[in-house]
């Protein structure tokens, strides 16, 4: 049920059978020189709808804004503070509440440490502050990373090289503008660097040129399916 594109009779119809709602988390970030600004926006809607073709579902519009620290020099991030983003998940989950939905799938396709943290510290006040609630607050890139490892060749691959790159890829080919060369960053230890591009200037942390649209839909099959794991999870109450 892709909540966008529901009239509110639909919307109330579907609460008589389903309970659970999937909210997708993403940015405005730079993905290199191939790839769009709202990769990890589509990258975690597409899940969603993926994963609500196989079982009953909510599918709210994502949050299109994310904390992006290390590249919030590169140009086009555009980053919001970690409070207003916490600010942003537990007004959404008051209000989803409020119409009577009670599990909630949190994935966010920016894995971000700041912005993975901020969403984990909002969804445990919300668990303190709602008691009847049940919620999961994963990331997109990890469930990637973790049941697609058979098919990346890349070793240490994490930001718009060959995983993001065959996701967008597959999905959205006509905003993947070519290649781009493979990078690996490396920061000073300990030290909290201003001017990241200077350590970063592509804004890529893999191999691009390793994707391919087929490991793309594969990857997103694959995150799907463990969706669907943790909307049963949730549930059935398996934690």
């Amino acid at each position: 049920m892709i909540v966008e594109n529901m009239t509110m009779e639909e919307f109330a119809a579907g609460l008589r059978t389903c309970k659970t709602v999937y909210i997708p988390f993403g940015s405005v970030e730079e993905h290199g020189s191939h790839l769009p600004l709202s990769t990890d926006t589509i990258e975690a809607y597409e899940v969603g709808k993926r994963a609500a073709e196989r079982i009953p579902l909510f599918v709210v519009p994502p949050i299109h804004y994310g904390s992006c620290r290390s590249t919030s020099r590169h140009p086009g991030t555009i980053s919001i503070s970690t409070g207003t983003l916490k600010a942003l998940l537990k007004d959404i989950v008051r209000s989803l509440h409020a119409q009577g939905l009670a599990n909630f799938i949190v994935l966010t396709g920016h894995a971000g440490g700041s912005h993975r943290m901020a969403l984990q510290d909002a969804g445990e006040e919300l668990i303190q502050e709602l008691p009847e609630i049940n919620m999961a607050v994963v990331t997109e890139y990890d469930l990637a990373k973790e049941t697609g490892a058979h098919l990346i060749e890349t070793r240490g691959d994490a930001h718009a090289g060959e995983i993001e790159t065959s996701r967008i890829m597959h999905s959205h080919p006509h905003l993947v503008k070519g290649t781009a060369a493979a990078e690996y960053p490396s920061f000073p230890t300990g030290i909290l660097v201003r001017d990241k591009r200077s350590f970063w200037p592509g804004g890529v942390w893999g191999d691009p040129g390793k994707a391919t649209a087929e490991k793309g839909k594969l990857l997103e099959s694959l995150v799907a399916d463990k969706v669907v794991e943790l909307v049963r999870a949730l549930e059935s109450r398996r934690w």
